[in-house]
């Protein structure tokens, strides 16, 4: 029997990954998918009028075992692939949008949803029950079910080849990744670095039975090295081949699949009656249209872009008065960045490290979840869990359990880089059972060594709190329809909890309960909290700069026909041009390695980051004005933002909670910029 197929009568219905072989999942995609088609016959062919009940609720719990197993088998192919696991992808993802396009297309079943939301002023719904009507119905309006047959079969294949182009740019991606390594032999090329960075390179390049030491393009080794050695050379080879990802014109190139994927979503818009794929895209968010996103990234750089060029002219002459070069280039950046903060407020982040052992900035997270929203987390050894690496928790309140969640925290071979959240089982009410969610974060930080514990940089500490709010998005959902549950929001407002959360990072009374020496137990010094609070805004101007070139590149590809464009790097040296501060790198380019646009989801949506922002300062905004544990403030925030994930429109939500709209003078007032 395929173990995916069975009840995994495991403690609190956890995925038994153990017991779980690659050589199960296709078998059990098949068949669950054969299971969700019946699912949806029996709606389409029951005898009784379509009702809310029969319809559309029934479609919103089918395929919850097909469901289950993409969850477990798509987290998998995130943070422990191989060569297998990529095959079984490439196969299951066109099986995948194929069923997906059966259902979105088939004419009976979008008649009697139709029939539902035809009358649905009629009718006593809940404002969850009438948001998951109107978005089913739109569900299928907005994937094609008014066109006709040719179109559909268009449709069909439009989604398909989508599925396999965005699968393979990822691995493209990931395989770059993993190809290059820098491998140093003369001890003298380790000047500047610090000792953990050292220490790491030494015990990966031991691995492989080398001599010496090995840095690869994976953040925890790639960043210590671009930011701390002073070999410019070898930072100038290391900063190139991170950025030339895809861009290399091997079998690895992203260059033809970026431009292919940009014209079958502009194709598929078209299709469906929308201007471009943004104008497809925004209708589902906040900001609504292009236009609207373009003037909100717009106006942000015109406030941002005096404040950046100011700062990078100020860093510029720094590097010269320290004997550096008379301009700068990309790779000399994170370098001269962090000596020139070194020098003003005398703070680095390899002083702050042994305050931030990565255990403590756990508890930390975990004791101020506790203080706000009354949660308790206790760490299990009888959860089955997918790498020895990985910890797993038990998540409960007064009431009992609320979630389980797992941890997963270093780099290694088959993990993509980079840090997200996700979930192996939503949260949901069926037939009066209250399905509590298992939750998890990935991350990739340094790992221990033999001497040392894994100390977090700051950077990474305020990643682990930004993760983490994610998490208690999925942990402390509330509601009645799994796809409505957790983070399952607008994409411009799924960063609120976690960005929202990176501020108690920076507030001495949360600090105080996890920043403690390693070796010695101590607090972090106030000098050390202060300067953290001061040095908040250290080149803003400059990061915030970066986000709306990110933001308008993305808008660029995809806010317009894209159909002239034939050269990836030309058509991003106009999208940057009111944006670049740095002379360009020929060898490089940025959407050939661009995952959040063209494997994650992000497209026409990597401006929510900083619409998030503006969210994010007003919210915490109000946190500051009540006191930053005050309970009464967390409760708002939990009972009318975590708890009820998309149940209704982000912005009634919001004015729920706020009791008005978000204002961008918190965002801008905490960045510096006014």
């Amino acid at each position: 029997m395929n173990v995916l197929l069975e009840k995994f009568n495991t403690k609190h219905d956890t995925a038994p990954f153990s017991r779980i072989k690659n050589e199960d999942f296709l078998p059990a995609f098949k068949e669950a998918i054969e299971s969700a088609r019946k699912e949806i016959d029996a709606i389409v062919n029951n005898a009784e009028p379509p009702s809310f009940e029969n319809t559309i609720a029934a479609m919103s719990y089918s395929g919850e075992r097909l469901d289950r197993i993409s969850n477990i088998f798509f987290n998998l192919h995130s943070a422990e692939t191989n060569d297998e696991i990529q095959k079984i992808a490439l196969e299951v993802s066109p099986l995948l949008s194929e069923f997906g396009n059966d259902i979105r297309l088939n004419k009976h079943l979008f008649e009697r949803v139709k029939a539902v939301y035809d009358k649905k002023n009629s009718l006593t719904l809940t404002p969850e029950q009438q948001t998951l009507l109107e978005k089913k119905y739109k569900n299928f309006s907005r994937n094609g079910a008014n066109l006709q047959e040719e179109k559909k079969t268009r449709l069909r294949e439009i989604d398909k080849e989508l599925a396999r182009l965005s699968l393979e740019f990822g691995e493209n991606v990931l395989a770059e990744t993993n190809a290059y390594q820098l491998h140093i032999t003369d001890e003298k090329d380790l000047a500047g670095l610090p000792e953990g960075a050292v220490e790491a390179a030494r015990e990966l390049a031991a691995g492989q039975e080398k001599e010496g030491w090995i840095f690869t393009l994976d953040y925890p080794s790639y960043m210590p090295f671009i930011t701390y050695a002073d070999n410019r050379e070898l930072r100038r080879q290391l900063a190139i081949a991170f950025g030339a990802k895809g861009f290399q014109g091997n079998e690895y190139d992203n260059q033809d699949i970026v431009l292919d994927i940009v014209r079958l979503r502009h194709e598929r818009a078209n299709l469906l009656g929308y201007k471009s794929h943004a104008d497809f895209v925004l209708e589902e968010r906040m900001a609504e249209n292009p236009a609207k996103v373009l003037s909100f990234l717009n106006d942000l750089l015109e406030k941002a872009k005096p404040a950046a060029e100011k700062e990078f002219a100020g860093l510029t002459a720094f590097a010269k008065e320290s004997g550096g070069p008379d301009r700068l280039e990309k790779w000399d950046g994170a370098y001269y960045s962090e000596k020139l903060k070194q020098k003003l407020f005398n703070l680095d982040d390899e002083k702050l490290k042994p305050y931030f052992k990565l255990e403590n900035v756990l508890q930390g997270a975990f004791t101020i979840a506790g203080r706000l929203f009354g949660l308790a987390f206790t760490e299990v050894s009888d959860i089955d869990k997918y790498h020895k690496d990985v910890i797993t928790y038990e998540v409960s309140n007064e009431d009992g359990l609320v979630a389980v969640f797992y941890a997963d925290f270093f780099p290694r071979k088959g993990k993509r880089n980079g840090a997200w959240m996700t979930s192996f089982k939503p949260q949901y009410v069926e037939n009066g059972i209250n399905h509590r969610p298992h939750v998890s974060i990935v991350c990739n930080f340094t790992k221990p060594t033999e001497t040392k514990p894994s100390l977090l940089t700051f950077n990474e500490v305020t990643t682990l709190f930004h993760e983490f709010g994610h998490a208690l998005h999925g942990m402390l959902a509330d509601t009645v329809y799994p796809s409505l549950s957790g983070t399952s929001v607008y994409w411009d407002f799924v960063e609120l909890p976690s960005q929202v959360m990176e501020n108690w990072c920076y507030e001495p009374d949360a600090l105080a309960l996890f920043a403690r020496h390693y070796q010695t137990g101590e607090m972090i010094p106030m000098e050390y909290i202060e300067k953290i609070k001061e040095s908040a805004a250290f080149q803003e101007g400059m990061a915030t700069l970066r986000q709306l070139g990110f933001g308008l590149l993305d808008m660029g590809w995809h806010s317009q026909d894209p159909s002239a464009i034939t050269d990836v790097k030309a058509f991003e040296l106009q999208q940057f041009a009111l944006t670049q501060l740095y002379p360009d790198v020929k060898e490089n380019a940025i959407s050939t390695s661009f995952s959040h646009i063209f494997q994650g989801g992000y497209s026409s949506g990597y401006y929510s980051y900083k619409w998030a922002e503006v969210l994010d300062a007003d919210a915490f905004e109000y946190f500051k004005e009540k006191g930053i544990f005050d309970r009464e403030t967390a409760i708002k925030f939990k009972d009318n933002i975590l708890s009820k994930g998309g149940t209704e429109h982000p912005m009634v939500l919001y004015r729920r909670f706020r009791g008005q709209e978000p204002r961008p003078e918190a965002l801008l007032k905490r960045a510096g910029l006014v």
